[in-house]
């Protein structure tokens, strides 16, 4: 091979292993202090750009050495969420508009997300782009609060052209379809 040994590479891979830890208990230490001091998790979660659930397993460490066990499972074992466990996507609760032509939101040029609903540090969008487009549709779909942010983000037609293609949360794509009966069919044409 090389002037390197099978010891060496093992060094190299355990110093990191253990600064990598060293790192990541310091960093939820500071969030679980940010957190005690009154800042929300969603807070944490947007001006860090972490998930939901990287900010859970910092505060909650139990939640981490669950998750971090449950990966180091056998393949054959099988593990079951608690009996009262609800995915997040169940939980979540979806805004949808009253009528698609209600929808008059942007379909050109550029545009910045509000914080509340893209707090992702790129929340500006180049609708002529079709990728950013239909990222633009789903982070408004999943993160509206209020039927004022469909309106003011999405555009009837364009949601009804770009439906088949979004990556859309089980329950938010049911509730969507079983209100507007042409995004399923649009869904259905597009198969």
């Amino acid at each position: 091979m090389s002037d390197h040994d099978e010891d060496e590479l093992r060094a190299v891979i355990a110093e990191y292993e253990a600064t990598k830890k060293a790192a990541l208990a310091k960093r939820d230490a500071a969030l679980r202090a940010f957190h005690a001091a009154g800042w929300r998790a969603v807070d944490l979660q947007r001006v860090t750009g972490y998930s939901r659930e990287t900010i859970r397993q910092a505060l909650h460490p139990e939640a981490r050495l669950a998750a971090n066990t449950n990966r180091r499972k056998t393949t054959g074992t099988t593990v079951r969420p608690p009996a009262d466990y609800v995915p997040y996507g169940d939980r979540k609760r979806y805004v949808v508009a009253e009528t698609l032509a209600e929808l008059h939101g942007p379909t050109s040029g550029s545009v910045t997300l509000p914080h509340h609903l893209d707090w992702s540090g790129n929340a500006e969008y180049v609708l002529d782009r079709p990728t950013r487009l239909a990222s633009m549709y789903k982070t408004v779909l999943t993160e509206a609060t209020t039927t004022s942010d469909l309106r003011d983000w999405l555009d009837g037609a364009t949601l009804i052209r770009l439906w088949p293609q979004l990556w859309l949360p089980a329950q938010l794509r049911r509730l969507w379809e079983d209100r507007f009966h042409e995004l399923g069919a649009a869904r259905t044409t597009a198969s």
